[in-house]
């Protein structure tokens, strides 16, 4: 191939088979949008590239330099099927000129293999299709070392398509992402903490075509805040770029207290997620949102039992979307480690999982309400009106912001902690030699202030996560630099 054809990559872009199934106004919006969609996310990388839309397909043409970033945009956005790689070439106009060219340029995949010959035609010509594959295949045949041809089971399958003069060679073919154009069926909020599910169930609005915000509930931990935003903005930057959303971050740790405060201990667990539900609700009805996403699985934990699911949703008047009701772990674990997320997924804390030790699976619909008479909902308001939204394209900045807490996991004789075990419940760890108080996480932003601050802190607790960022949340938002996470060395 001589320099000045490869200069340049075309993509053929094929939509998703229930775009093409749909009526005549709707596909053209469709289509429409996955132009515009990709015209966004290609100019973006080059603005040499142009586009072309057809009422089956969409191609675009782009320097070679970025044939790799542009490949990777295309199977990865919403409402395409398929992406064909192929090499466009102009002013052709008889078969004699077809063969040569295709044979000049695709003649090293041939040799030694069984190949075959399949064309389509568009347009007004002298011969058909099939006269197309005859005489390509019988002149690379004759002018190449191969093993002949094969038409049921070839080892390689020379693709071309020709639209009036112009010859398209199709070299690869790539799977694209399906589902609906982003944009086209209106948006969600989606209650994001940043583990599998809930990461996973925003990649599925997103593939279906639905424009997904995210709300994130604070319980107390800057860097789970990061933590979250780092995944969200990954989810958004690969498969939603194409238009912009908000993140959400209401700040829950008051609205956790008073869950402890005023809730029993089984139905901790069901209001938490009911409070969230509200506020989300809240919140969706002024962005005129119509709907809410939650990574919830039947029966994958106690709140997520039918009975509890219809406490929880009893809640809200929003229609609240469960894409991965009837999936079951492994499945979910699979999803996420194809788009990426499963490495985000196994540092995310989940917190909803620290609030019921005897959660209830079964709960009862009275019971339900004389637990909500008792709560103070003005919390609620107060965390949705204390919330910070941003655009998720701007906060890449918070996400380097963060630093990680210092662990010690030997205790030296000469330097003297206190210990804090931050656990909920009333045990504690016994430590030798050294002073250990005991103050539950939700009590920390509150009771921490009264200690002695020339004191060096550890905070303990089972895994070392909620030490992390509770003890980050401390030194961030309140300036406290005498805190540490104490992670024992496991005995042997």
């Amino acid at each position: 191939m001589n320099s000045n054809e490869v200069k340049t990559q075309k993509f053929i872009i094929k939509f998703f088979p229930e775009v093409m199934i749909k009526g005549q106004k709707a596909k053209r919006q469709m289509v429409a949008q996955i132009y515009n969609n990709v015209r966004t996310l290609v100019k973006r990388v080059s603005e040499d590239i142009t586009l072309k839309k057809f009422f089956d397909k969409v191609e675009v043409v782009c320097p070679v330099q970025v044939v790799p970033e542009i490949r990777q945009i295309l199977v990865e956005t919403p409402g395409i099927e398929q992406v064909l790689e192929a090499i466009q070439i102009d002013d052709i106009n008889t078969l004699d000129e077809i063969k040569v060219k295709v044979n000049d340029l695709m003649a090293k995949e041939i040799i030694g293999k069984t190949f075959v010959v399949r064309a389509k035609r568009t347009g007004e010509h002298d011969f058909k299709s099939t006269n197309i594959e005859q005489t390509v295949g019988g002149y690379m045949l004759a002018n190449n070392e191969t093993k002949g041809v094969d038409l049921r089971n070839a080892e390689v399958t020379i693709n071309i398509e020709l639209i009036n003069n112009q010859l398209n060679i199709i070299t690869l073919k790539h799977k694209g992402l399906g589902g609906f154009p982003l944009g086209t069926q209106g948006s969600i909020l989606s209650l994001m903490s940043g583990g599998f599910d809930s990461t996973v169930a925003s990649y599925m609005t997103m593939k279906r075509g639905v424009k997904t915000h995210f709300i994130f509930f604070n319980l107390g931990g800057i860097a789970h805040e990061i933590g979250v935003k780092q995944v969200a903005y990954y989810l958004w930057k690969r498969f939603g770029s194409s238009h912009r959303v908000s993140f959400i971050s209401v700040p829950f740790d008051d609205v956790v207290t008073e869950i402890f405060n005023s809730t029993s201990e089984p139905y901790m667990g069901v209001t938490l997620k009911r409070v969230m539900l509200k506020a989300a609700e809240k919140v969706a009805n002024e962005m005129k949102i119509d709907a809410l996403l939650t990574g919830e699985s039947v029966a994958q934990v106690s709140s997520q039992t039918l009975r509890n699911l219809a406490l929880i949703d009893q809640f809200t008047n929003k229609l609240v979307l469960r894409p991965l009701c009837t999936m079951n772990k492994p499945e979910i674990m699979e999803i996420a480690a194809q788009i990426g997320t499963k490495k985000f997924a196994e540092s995310m804390p989940e917190y909803c999982g620290v609030i019921s030790k005897a959660p209830v699976t079964h709960g009862s619909y009275e019971r339900m309400e004389k637990e909500s008479s008792k709560f103070d909902y003005s919390v609620v308001d107060k965390a949705v009106e204390n919330r910070q939204i941003t655009n998720i394209d701007e906060i890449i900045a918070d996400i380097s912001e963060i630093g990680q807490m210092e662990v010690v996991s030997n205790l030296e004789e000469t330097k003297k902690y206190t210990i804090i075990d931050i656990r909920q419940g009333q045990e504690c760890i016994k430590v030798e030699n050294q002073e250990v108080l005991k103050i539950p996480f939700f009590n920390l932003k509150k009771e921490f202030k009264k200690l002695p601050q020339d004191k060096e802190y550890l905070f303990y607790c089972e895994k070392g996560i909620l030490s992390q960022l509770h003890g980050q949340y401390l030194r961030d938002a309140e300036n406290y630099t005498n805190i540490k996470v104490y992670r024992p060395q496991e005995s042997k």
